[in-house]
């Protein structure tokens, strides 16, 4: 391979591995600072930005609520669907439809979707991008059928869920996100870290513990 080939190679490498989320970006935009926060009066807090038919995020999903539960402190969720994925968009749509009735309810069918995430998506050779958004679409009057809430045909006529996804979306590519799950432990201290990028998800709970030592809680 001559040098000009060689070159070219790397970045490809790099691009892939950060949209299949093997390696961590950390954000270093200036607005990252302002974003990444508890939500008011929590001290410390998890930060996600998912892509409900990200595999790897249905992986981080048990882990995150996991902690949220033990430590008692919230999660803030952004919704990052990626192009490669077709129904991702429309998860976190439908997501949005079902948190406007209750946040539990918005929180419980995220955990649905990725507990049924292989069987909407299926196998690509034999599931295309419009079946796969019928299974979802499927999977969600389940889900709405099991909690007694009525999905309605068009679920955001006015597009208003879309433009929240959408304004997600373009927050996270403001703060240099580039792949899912992206995770942060981030505390309401104005000195020091604000913010860690968990990039050992095995490590998850220790940073919790050094978020709150720093935070004084």
């Amino acid at each position: 391979m001559n040098m000009n080939k060689r070159s070219l190679v790397w970045p490809i490498i790099f691009l892939v591995l950060a949209v299949c989320g093997t390696i961590a970006l950390p954000a270093q935009n200036p607005e990252a600072a302002s974003i990444l926060r508890p939500p008011k009066g929590a001290k410390v807090a998890i930060v996600v930005f998912e892509d409900l038919q990200c595999p790897d995020c249905a992986r981080a999903a048990p882990l995150v609520q996991e902690a949220a539960k033990t430590y008692k402190i919230p999660v803030v969720r952004y919704d990052f669907p990626l192009a490669m994925h077709p129904w991702a968009f429309d998860g976190a749509v439908l997501a949005r439809f079902f948190a406007s009735k209750s946040p539990a309810l918005g929180v419980e069918f995220r955990e649905y979707i990725f507990q049924h995430q292989q069987e909407i998506t299926g196998a690509s050779s034999t599931v295309d991008a419009e079946g796969q958004k019928q299974r979802l679409r499927a999977a969600a009057e389940k889900f709405a059928q099991q909690h007694k809430v009525t999905l309605p045909f068009v679920v955001d006529p006015q597009n208003k869920f879309a433009n929240e996804v959408r304004a997600d979306k373009n927050l996270a590519e403001r703060i240099g996100i580039l792949h899912t799950p992206t995770l942060y432990v981030v505390n309401d201290s104005r000195s020091g870290r604000p913010f860690i990028e968990v990039v050992d998800r095995s490590q998850l709970f220790q940073m919790i513990d050094q978020m709150k030592s720093e935070s004084g809680t």
